[in-house]
């Protein structure tokens, strides 16, 4: 079937996050959403089938994961991913982002270095900071407008202190689908000081026309015996509130280590609806996914047209995956919190601030593009009017 991306779905009282904290955020409601990175494209049907059918039972009691659970997982790994994932390597886990303190709190102690890769997604500084272990940035390098890994400056900061790096695969808010020459030498540098790897591969199924996802874990062995990788269906089925996420880890001690702390916490269950979902998600999901895909890169393509042709002074990164652009603003003359207010309260658009996601978000903003068409035109329309008055 045919999907409809252009549908305007209206999210008022829903208790959205984007629009919920609007006041909070931007001081006004009266501003386009931009931020959060969830899609505003209706959730696919399949999902929604699934969770009826589980409805129909009259009773929602404790359940274990359905017998489909895990071998859809596997299979949909294998099959987009070329990763032979064993069975044993794997079990649920209650979100992402729990998960990154799942890890840092079951395989470091109070006090050591954790390495993460800014500007990157900002809970990676959270679980950090609010577990007492020590920050580590290691910086990206902008080159070409693309991302690359600033291996030499990795290399000066690590010390014998240095336990864990936490990477993002695809990188958020980049969009940059690391390649396997890449991760190899990350895996080369963190084999020989003894550094673990929590890959969080959220966006993996979200890669665009030209790249190919590669995980961590596979790039060789002792990439795999020192990682710890996370998936989720959540953000390429637009099902985050499902809190549905899994996590693949093949050395057995690490396993054993991370799998003690969640049964000990008591955190190895889910809900039966994220189950479900998941299941449809994984066996349903192939030909939305596509269609998805296909139109969130004809936005991507019509955001970086109308900046290039109308405000070139905005500069935008071009993802290689999900649907997120990072936009580099340094030419409008102002600083951070200058253009942050900027976009708010004279384009009145509401978006990432840059600096949120730490040094090297300077000048910058992020913008999800997950939306329709016509709202994105609204959004473009609106900023070129606020920088022609900038300008004037």
């Amino acid at each position: 079937m045919t999907y409809n991306f252009d549908e305007i779905i209206d999210r008022r009282n829903t208790g959205a996050i984007k629009l919920e904290r609007r006041i909070a955020m931007y001081g006004s409601e009266d501003v386009l959403p931009l931020w959060v990175a969830d899609m505003d494209f209706r959730t696919p049907d399949f999902i929604f089938e699934a969770i009826r059918e589980r409805c129909e039972h009259p009773i929602l009691g404790y359940s274990m994961p359905p017998k489909e659970f895990y071998p859809s997982l596997i299979k949909w790994i294998n099959d987009h991913h070329q990763w032979d994932v064993k069975r044993s390597w794997i079990g649920f886990l209650p979100g992402i982002v729990p998960g990154l303190a799942f890890a840092v709190q079951s395989m470091t102690e109070e006090g050591d270095e954790i390495i993460v890769q800014p500007p990157v997604y900002y809970p990676f500084f959270h679980v950090v900071n609010n577990n007492k272990r020590v920050l580590i940035n290691n910086p990206l390098k902008t080159v070409n407008g693309k991302f690359e890994m600033d291996f030499d400056d990795l290399e000066s900061k690590i010390t014998s202190k240095t336990k864990l790096l936490i990477l993002c695969n695809p990188h958020n808010p980049g969009g940059r689908v690391w390649d396997k020459e890449t991760l190899e030498r990350l895996a080369d540098i963190c084999t020989r000081h003894h550094i673990l790897v929590v890959s969080d591969e959220i966006h993996a199924d979200m890669v665009l026309e030209g790249y190919h996802h590669t995980p961590f874990a596979t790039v060789s062995e002792s990439a795999a015996q020192l990682s710890l990788t996370f998936m989720a269906p959540s953000k390429t089925f637009n099902m985050p509130g499902l809190i549905s996420s899994s996590y693949i880890i093949p050395n057995e001690i690490l396993r054993n280590r991370f799998v003690d702390y969640l049964e000990a916490s008591e955190l190895t269950g889910g809900n039966i609806f994220a189950y479900a979902a998941t299941v449809a998600a994984y066996e349903k999901g192939e030909e939305w996914r596509k269609q998805m895909l296909d139109y969130v890169q004809g936005n991507i393509d019509f955001i970086v047209d109308f900046l290039n042709e109308h405000i070139p002074q905005i500069k935008p990164m071009i993802p290689e995956a999900s649907f997120l652009i990072w936009l580099n603003c340094k030419e409008l003359g102002m600083e951070t919190d200058e253009l942050f207010e900027f976009f708010a309260k004279k384009a009145g658009l509401g978006l990432n601030k840059g600096t949120t996601f730490g040094m090297g978000g300077e000048y910058h903003l992020r913008l999800n593009v997950a939306c329709s068409r016509e709202i994105l035109k609204q959004a473009m329309e609106q900023l070129l009017v606020a920088v022609v008055d900038l300008f004037i």
